[in-house]
């Protein structure tokens, strides 16, 4: 196995399109090396880009938030341009594993590696973000929420890398929440998480919304039968029953057949429910939704 460590971009791009599907990319390698290890995967050469500057940090533009895809979680955890309304997404970083797991992870590899349970992906997925692809010569942009194709399976040629993820940055009155269930307080892997994304009039009613799950499917996804059940309703408890009552029965038909499905439909009311008001607190503010 050949280790190359390129100088910049070009010369990553340069190293996929030699080896196509038999390179494969590592930054921090904290799912990559132990698949090596179980002999899972065999690359014939390994592409570091830990230390390219170019795929790195977090940078707003007039209208967009862009990520590089070799950003740790640690960095978003410390980011001050995700404060306020994007805290859902620092939150997802921060429930990640261990520290020394924050400081090596990256958000391109918990995108790429297209596991259920990737805890960043919900948020990103709430936010509408889009996915810039490049390969040698080429260059294209996609959705997340159209990326993943099957568990473990994104939209990625061989000769291809994800080179940044972007996302428009949110208005005073919308908000991301974020809430995971693990099977304990730390280094769990979410048994299922939500993030929601909201936007809210001054009567509390929802302008949008944007409803993303993991780990209750073959890969993140967003809940859109729910999420069209809440637009233009006025968001109190009732309505909320009402969205928790829909999203357990789509859950459950979901997972139809699974021992997990009776569980995980009925424990993700709550879990979607923490983070709706966790969105809405940064919309509005809880104790202004519970005064009405």
């Amino acid at each position: 196995m050949e280790a190359i460590k390129p100088k910049n971009l070009e010369e990553v791009l340069e190293y996929k399109s030699k080896y196509k599907g038999d390179a494969k990319i590592i930054a921090g390698g904290t799912d990559l090396i132990i698949k090596i290890r179980k002999g899972e995967e065999n690359p014939k050469a390994l592409i570091d880009i830990s230390s390219l500057n170019e795929l790195k940090g977090i940078r707003e533009t007039l209208e967009y938030i862009e990520i590089g895809p070799a950003t740790t979680f640690t960095e978003i955890c410390e980011c001050i341009l995700l404060n306020k309304n994007l805290k859902g997404l620092k939150d997802a970083a921060r429930s990640v594993g261990s520290p020394q797991i924050r400081n090596r992870g990256t958000v391109g590899g918990n995108i790429c590696n297209a596991s259920p349970a990737a805890d960043t992906v919900p948020p990103l997925l709430a936010l509408d973000s889009i996915l810039v692809i490049e390969g040698k010569g080429k260059k294209r942009e996609i959705y997340l929420k159209d990326f993943f194709k099957d568990k473990g399976r994104g939209e990625l040629e061989g000769d291809e890398i994800l080179t940044k993820i972007k996302f428009k940055n949110p208005l005073k009155n919308q908000g991301l929440g974020f809430y995971k269930l693990g099977l304990r307080k730390a280094l769990a892997i979410s048994r299922l998480s939500f993030a929601v994304f909201l936007e809210i009039d001054e009567m509390n009613r929802i302008e949008i919304v944007r409803i993303a799950s993991g780990a209750i499917g073959k890969f993140p996804m967003r809940e859109l039968e729910v999420e069209e059940y809440l637009t233009g309703r006025i968001i109190n408890e009732n309505t909320i029953e009402e969205a928790e009552t829909l999203l357990e029965r789509v859950i459950f038909e979901r997972l139809k057949g699974r021992q997990t499905a009776k569980f995980k439909s009925i424990a993700a009311k709550g879990v979607f429910k923490k983070a709706l008001l966790n969105a809405l607190y940064l919309c509005k503010g809880v104790n202004d939704f519970e005064k009405n």
